[in-house]
């Protein structure tokens, strides 16, 4: 009998240390969904970013010619160099597949005669890379290639220098166009 009483006594504290515990979880919960973003410490940088992306995407929609809610673009990186790709979203959409082909053949162009200005436009910055890829263009090949249902242009140079410079800008852009690509280099396809 004395046991049983012991025991209930337990259990009766133990349950009410897990009432109290599920009351602070709850009014954690609570306080948190009412936060006002004008106490957020990072609030301002949330709203800077918002606003960049907003611009990159309504610049880039504008440069490139198509939207980039239709297409998927990735930015990768090789131990040669690296690769722009884009796929449009419905891959039985042909003309998105022209706009996107069209694109891309006129990026390897301008990128191989040193004209970085399309990409400084969309970003509205110089992007990382871009000076150096310039001073280095006889020494880096921007090929356009199709690939299934896209297009993409291939980078690749032997200069170490220029091989930095292509892996800055990718990243850049991996982060600029949030993306979610490796930020790693990887061995070419």
């Amino acid at each position: 009998m004395i046991i049983r009483r012991r025991l209930w006594a337990l259990g009766s504290r133990l349950w009410g240390g897990c009432t109290v515990l599920l009351l602070i979880v709850v009014s954690a919960c609570a306080s948190a969904q009412k936060m006002d973003p004008a106490t957020c410490p990072m609030h301002a940088q949330h709203m800077k970013d918002a606003k960049h992306y907003a611009g990159v995407d309504k610049r880039g929609d504008k440069a490139m010619g198509f939207s980039h809610e239709t297409n998927t673009h990735h930015f990768l990186m090789f131990k040669d160099g690296g690769a722009i790709q884009v796929v449009p979203n419905d891959p039985k959409d042909a003309d998105d597949l022209k706009m996107v082909r069209d694109h891309l053949q006129m990026i390897a162009g301008m990128f191989a005669s040193g004209d970085f200005r399309l990409p400084m436009f969309i970003h509205d910055t110089t992007v990382p890379g871009t000076q150096t890829m310039k001073k280095l263009k006889s020494e880096i090949s921007y090929k356009y290639e199709e690939i299934p249902n896209g297009a993409q242009v291939r980078l690749t140079t032997a200069n170490p220098k220029g091989l930095q410079a292509i892996h800055n800008f990718m990243r850049f852009q991996i982060k600029d166009h949030r993306t979610g690509d490796p930020m790693v280099v990887t061995s070419s396809r």
